[in-house]
């Protein structure tokens, strides 16, 4: 079932790419990330509420948090900096390059979640890389 997920949201990163592109047009790539959040953030707390997920905030540890922080701040930075390239280039490069989080994710994966690194792992990764510098030079 993952699969799906992955999928669908390929799909709306693809989507995110092409109507950010045509959003930020003579628009401060800052301000468009501003409003994308806070569109965003509507979208999950009502998803948590809905769900009830948002009544196990209590349960989480100083871990959970310290995590769950970080991880904004990266997403966080990740967007500026997309929508900051989406502005200055083409979504057929920019998106792609963004994509290399792919190969950086399986090495992170490898060297702090001790994830083991297969040959097939490892082949991908150095697709995406290929892709990428491909795409950069």
């Amino acid at each position: 079932m993952w699969w799906i997920y992955a999928l669908l949201s390929a799909t709306f990163a693809a989507l995110t790419a092409i109507f950010a592109k045509i959003g930020i047009k003579g628009v401060d790539s800052d301000l468009a990330t501003a409003i994308r959040t806070v569109i965003i953030l509507i979208i999950a707390w009502g998803i948590a509420l809905y769900k009830g997920s948002a009544e196990n905030m209590g349960a989480l540890n100083k871990t959970n948090w310290l995590f769950l922080v970080l991880s904004g701040c990266a997403t966080g930075l990740s967007w500026i900096f997309y929508f900051k390239a989406l502005q200055l280039g083409k979504v057929s490069q920019v998106a792609p390059v963004d994509k290399l989080s792919v190969a950086l994710a399986i090495i992170l994966s490898v060297i702090f979640l001790k994830e083991p690194l297969t040959l097939k792992t490892s082949l991908g990764a150095l697709l995406i890389i290929s892709g990428t510098l491909v795409l950069i030079f």
